[in-house]
């Protein structure tokens, strides 16, 4: 099993490549913006790393967010092209759940950065997932679930509002694989995961007799 995993559902851009027991091959980059540019050098760094090329892989996983249209989507289409293009074995994994992998256990939230003032969250339990995702304003997710401890990006954002805990802001692309490996993800179709609510809603109009 050689496993290629990747994410870019947040700013961050991670990808790993795990044997089946551990990481062999990780690289990273950063940029909202930037994700099409930095995603294909990092995938050829993980690789050079790991001493393989992409004829040795056999799986490939990718975090389908919930997340910004652009970024998200470069991972996804990524993903797909290379399982079909190559013939590997395909795994979906909500962005959350890697970030909740990292989290440790018990009653938590997990919350990324979904712009406009809002942000992409999950609640788990001992790292199951048991609500979400979802999309809310901070303040209506603190009055949810006062005082439960908020791990991401989008806790730090909005620590004024939820109770953030300090230490990982964004997904590892070598905790997905992780997941993967061990056979404990809880896997879902290689289709972006949007979670947006419309920026305009239809008008009625009355007609007047």
């Amino acid at each position: 099993m050689l496993i290629l995993a990747l994410d870019t559902a947040t700013p961050a851009i991670t990808v790993a490549v795990h044997d089946g027991e551990r990481v062999v091959g990780e690289a990273r980059g950063e940029g909202a913006m930037a994700h099409g540019e930095l995603l294909a050098p990092a995938i050829r760094d993980a690789l050079a790393q790991a001493g393989a090329t992409m004829d040795d892989l056999t799986d490939v996983a990718v975090g389908v967010g919930p997340g910004p249209f652009t970024g998200l989507r470069v991972g996804v289409v990524t993903a797909l092209t290379l399982s079909g293009s190559l013939g590997l074995a395909p795994h979906g994994v909500c962005t959350l759940d890697v970030l909740a992998a990292e989290a440790g256990d018990g009653e938590l939230l997990v919350a990324t950065d979904a712009r406009r003032k809002e942000v992409y969250w999950a609640r788990y339990v001992d790292g199951r997932r048991v609500e979400g995702p979802e999309v809310s304003k901070p303040a209506d997710l603190a009055a949810r679930f006062p005082g439960l401890p908020v791990h991401g990006r989008g806790g730090r954002l909005y620590a004024d509002v939820l109770a953030h805990v300090p230490g990982v802001d964004d997904p590892s692309a070598a905790a997905l694989a992780g997941l993967v490996a061990r056979g404990e993800a809880q896997e879902l179709p290689l289709e972006p995961l949007y979670l947006r609510r419309p920026d305009a809603t239809p008008q009625v109009s009355t007609k007047r007799a």
